[in-house]
């Protein structure tokens, strides 16, 4: 199914290719504070409409994940990674960033990123 998002100011508007079937609820200090519900999809599943060079980037820990985020309003819609099995590029997307998402229809699937 394809869904659209954007930033809270929406200066960054995006598309992604996915059936929401995982939603991932980590624990992290990065993840718990900011309240992420994430779906990991190919990177390929994410198209950025507008805005993408106005994106700012924030990396921590093993700096394994490029957390993109519009400095206008500070909304973080998305991040870049590798899946650590395969390498393949992925995209996380912050579901919360979607439009026309029935969150409590979602069951998130805890993860416990704060022991990694």
């Amino acid at each position: 199914m394809l869904h659209k998002g954007s930033c809270h100011c929406g200066k960054v508007t995006f598309e992604v290719e996915t059936d929401l079937e995982q939603v991932m609820e980590c624990n992290c200090s990065h993840c718990s504070r900011k309240g992420y519900l994430l779906n990991f999809v190919p990177r390929t599943s994410l198209t950025v409409m507008q805005g993408e060079g106005e994106l700012s980037t924030y990396t921590f820990n093993k700096h394994a994940i490029q957390h993109r985020f519009c400095p206008t309003c500070g909304c973080a819609p998305f991040a870049f990674g590798r899946n650590p099995g395969s390498g393949e590029e992925t995209a996380a997307i912050n579901v919360r960033c979607l439009e026309a998402v029935d969150l409590k229809a979602l069951k998130p699937i805890p993860v416990d990123g704060r022991s990694f």
